[in-house]
C-alpha cells in the first residue's frame, strides 16, 4: 500500500472538524477489492456519532475523494463511531479515559511484557501511568504504544449511554 496514512489524515481531518466533529482514527486495510479506509469520528459533546453524522462526514469525504483522489485503488469508504470500547488513538485519550479497563501493545516491552491490560490511572505529559493486572504499577510512554483500546466493562457501559434509545421499543425479534 502506497497510501499515506499521515497524508489521508491531513486530507480527512481538516474537513471532519469543519462539520463539527473530532477525527478519532484513519485506517486503511484490506487488500483487492476488500479494501476498506475506516473514518472514526465523533462529537465533540457527546463522543458519539448518530447515523446522520456518519451520513454527513461520508458525503463531504466522497467529495473531496472525487476532486483530490488520494488512494489509486478502489476502496470502500467506512465511517463510523469509535463505539464502548473505543480505540485509544490520540494523547489525551489516555487522560480522558483515566479510571478505565484499557488494554495497550507496546513496540518495546514494559517489564517483559509487551500486551498490558489494567486500569489508565492517569497521564503527566507523554507518560501513562497504568496499573496493570499482572505487573502492578507500570509507567508507559506514549511514543512506545503499538495500539490501545478500552475493555469493555460495566463501568464503561454506564459512563457511555447512548444519546438516545428511541426506537429501542420498536425492535422486533424473531423467536
Amino acid at each position: 500500500m502506497s497510501e499515506d496514512i499521515a497524508a489521508l489524515t491531513q486530507l480527512i481531518e481538516p474537513e471532519v472538524k469543519a462539520l463539527g466533529f473530532d477525527l478519532v482514527r484513519v485506517k486503511l486495510f484490506g487488500a483487492g477489492d476488500e479494501r476498506t479506509l475506516q473514518i472514526m469520528a465523533e462529537r465533540r459533546d457527546t463522543r458519539q456519532l448518530v447515523i446522520e453524522d456518519c451520513a454527513a462526514i461520508s458525503r463531504r469525504l466522497s467529495d473531496v475523494f472525487d476532486e483530490v483522489d488520494p488512494i489509486e485503488e478502489a476502496y470502500r469508504l467506512e465511517v463510523s463511531s469509535p463505539g464502548i470500547d473505543r480505540p485509544l488513538t490520540r494523547l489525551h485519550d489516555f487522560s480522558d479515559w483515566a479510571g478505565f479497563e484499557a488494554r495497550i501493545t507496546v513496540h518495546e516491552a514494559v517489564e517483559g511484557r509487551k500486551t498490558l491490560k489494567g486500569r489508565l490511572m492517569r497521564l503527566e505529559g507523554e507518560t501513562i501511568f497504568f496499573q496493570d493486572a499482572k505487573l502492578g504499577d507500570v509507567t508507559i510512554e506514549y511514543p512506545n504504544v503499538d495500539g490501545a483500546k478500552l475493555v469493555l466493562t460495566d463501568a464503561l457501559i454506564s459512563a457511555t449511554m447512548p444519546l438516545s434509545s428511541q426506537g429501542a421499543d420498536d425492535i422486533e425479534t424473531e423467536e
